[in-house]
């Protein structure tokens, strides 16, 4: 909820000090409140102060924003303003990542790739607590997007047990390497 001016001095200052990617929330209140100019204009100053170079994370904070029609619209605006991936959710309300979020959101994606030519990459996080959720996730990816899609740069899964659990699935026997 910092001002813009002091979000654009942070972000200067991390991709002056070394950040290989910068991370950001949209304007959750300035979206839910028809301030969608306001929403690009944020977005596009931060992106701005990233660079070409250092991508940028747009986070949607899905869970606020209710609706399909919402979670849409608003990736679409993120992605037009600059965002050179969309993430669901810090982590930090509920409900984060949703199945039915990240399908919406790969919708969006895929409209805007067919228009622009402009790849963009996603990220669900918040909530994601087993395999099986991470195939779920995957299998959206595969089928919205694509093959072109299923690679590290392009396709991301915010979860910090994740490692943990696939080589626990994979070992049959609990596993804390990560």
């Amino acid at each position: 909820q910092a001002r813009i001016e002091v979000k654009i001095a942070e972000t200067s200052l991390a991709v002056a000090d070394g950040a290989t990617e910068i991370d950001i929330v949209m304007p959750v209140g300035k979206f839910l409140s028809g301030d969608y100019e306001g929403v690009c204009d944020d977005i596009a100053e931060l992106k701005a102060a990233c660079g070409e170079t250092v991508p940028m994370k747009v986070i949607l904070e899905t869970g606020a924003l209710k609706t399909a029609t919402n979670i849409k619209k608003a990736a679409l605006l993120a992605m037009y303003a600059g965002a050179d991936y969309i993430k669901t959710s810090t982590g930090k309300l509920q409900p984060a990542a949703t199945p039915e979020a990240a399908y919406v959101m790969c919708q969006a994606i895929k409209e805007y790739y067919d228009e622009t030519g402009i790849q963009i990459g996603f990220k669900p996080a918040g909530g994601i607590n087993s395999v099986m959720d991470a195939i779920i996730y995957y299998t959206i990816v595969k089928e919205v997007l694509g093959e072109k899609w299923l690679t590290n740069k392009w396709f991301r899964l915010g979860t910090s047990r994740l490692a943990n659990m696939l080589l626990s699935e994979i070992k049959g026997e609990q596993i804390k390497f990560f």
